[in-house]
Parts: C-alpha cells; sequence; structure tokens
C-alpha cells in the first residue's frame, strides 16, 4: 500500500509553533507514503497563510474535517499541546482511522493521560527521538 495513502499530518499551530521545522521534517518523510492531506501544518508561514486566504475558523474546521474523512491515517505530533490537535484525534477515533501519535519524552513536558491511554488496535502511542521515526512510520505504513 507504500505510496497511495491519504495520510492527515496533525501538529499544533495556534497552540505553538516550537517544533515547525520538526513538522517538515516527518511531513517529507510521509511524502514516501502517500499524499499528505495536511502540508500547510508544516510549513512556517502556516497561520499567515490561512489569513490572507481569508479563511475563517468555520472554513478551516469544515476543510480539515473533509481531509479527516479522506485520510487513512492520521499522524499526530503530540509533543506541543494543542486543543486542535486533541479534537482531531478524537474525531479520527470516531471515525475509526488508522492513528499514530509521536511524543518526545525528552521535551520535558507530560503527555495528556487521554493521549496516552487510548492505545488500542488502530491507536498507537510512541515515545520517540527524532531518529526513530522512520522506523515508526514504516512499521505501519508499508
Amino acid at each position: 500500500m507504500s505510496g497511495n495513502r491519504m495520510i492527515y499530518f496533525a501538529g499544533s499551530i495556534r497552540g505553538g509553533r516550537q517544533d515547525a521545522d520538526l513538522y517538515l521534517r516527518i511531513v517529507a518523510q510521509l511524502k514516501s507514503y502517500g499524499t499528505v492531506l495536511t502540508e500547510h501544518v508544516a510549513s512556517p508561514s502556516v497561520e499567515t497563510d490561512e489569513d490572507v486566504a481569508g479563511l475563517t475558523d468555520v472554513q478551516i474546521h469544515d476543510r480539515d474535517m473533509d481531509w479527516l474523512k479522506q485520510c487513512d491515517v492520521l499522524v499526530a505530533e503530540v509533543t506541543q499541546p494543542s486543543l486542535g490537535v486533541g479534537y482531531e484525534i478524537g474525531r479520527a477515533v470516531s471515525l475509526n482511522k488508522l492513528i499514530i501519535c509521536l511524543f518526545r519524552p525528552d521535551s520535558g513536558k507530560k503527555i495528556s493521560a487521554m493521549i496516552s491511554g487510548a492505545v488500542g488496535d488502530n491507536f498507537h502511542v510512541y515515545n520517540y527521538t527524532e531518529d526513530q521515526v522512520p522506523d515508526i512510520l514504516a512499521k505501519h505504513l508499508k
């Protein structure tokens, strides 16, 4: 199935952009497995781009929910706490999507128990360092 998946990447936008460079590197790897519907999340100028495009919050929500419905898998970088990412994960659960959450314990932050405790057949949570991303993605997306 490699190369033709529809992938929804979730990362913090309004909750904090400290990890934007990391998002870019993860998205670059995800592209080898298929189409990343939310590639804009990794853009350093995502908030400005959405403002310039004149998108309302309702339009952003509805667009993202359409993409979430289309995707085969949601990959979420959850180190930077984000209400939006949590919401997307919850919606993906209700849509029975494959979910891969990535958390960096060396950040000094704590992952929400609602994420770390949600593991199941389609819900995977990894404490990781960046060098482990290729293997984690390959395990689920190859």
